[in-house]
């Protein structure tokens, strides 16, 4: 995704509003188009990664990733399977039982999630506690953060 264009329509934009004020008022539109040229592809790439975000509450598996090769951006989906849960066998060491209690309406957001991910309650909530003590990783190079996303670039 060539962000460069973007930010170069956007200081043309600036010029020729600018231009419309004479010609002080036009040298200094394209010197202040010059100056926040950096600023614009920060904020096109914070919009890319804030859309990202929005597709990853949205996806049932997988999740967008915001690539940087040099200074380019790319949206990447990354598919992550869905991990069958599996039914541990009588005395097997990986069984453990615990009684959670929960108010119902969090009880029913959990079904519900759990439902269309397509896979049951005990699984889901497996997840989403691995998940949580894995220091709240999902995915391999991106760490949530608040509301940013933070991850790797290649380039």
């Amino acid at each position: 995704m060539n962000l460069l264009q973007h930010v170069q329509a956007i200081q043309r934009d600036l010029a020729a509003a600018a231009a419309l004020g004479g010609d002080d008022v036009a040298e200094a539109g394209r010197r202040l188009g010059d100056a926040v040229e950096a600023t614009l592809q920060l904020r096109l790439l914070d919009v890319l990664t804030e859309a990202s975000l929005v597709l990853n509450g949205q996806l049932l598996a997988g999740h967008v990733e915001v690539r940087l090769a040099g200074r380019e951006p790319e949206l990447v989906f990354v598919d992550e399977a869905i991990a069958e849960e599996e039914s541990p066998a009588l005395g097997d060491d990986t069984s453990a039982r615990i009684t959670l209690r929960l108010p119902e309406q969090l009880k029913d957001a959990v079904e519900t999630a759990a439902d269309r991910e397509g896979i049951s309650t005990n699984a889901w909530i497996v997840r989403a506690l691995k998940r949580e003590a894995d220091g709240g990783r999902r995915g391999g190079g991106r760490v949530r953060v608040g509301n940013r996303l933070q991850g790797f670039a290649r380039g």
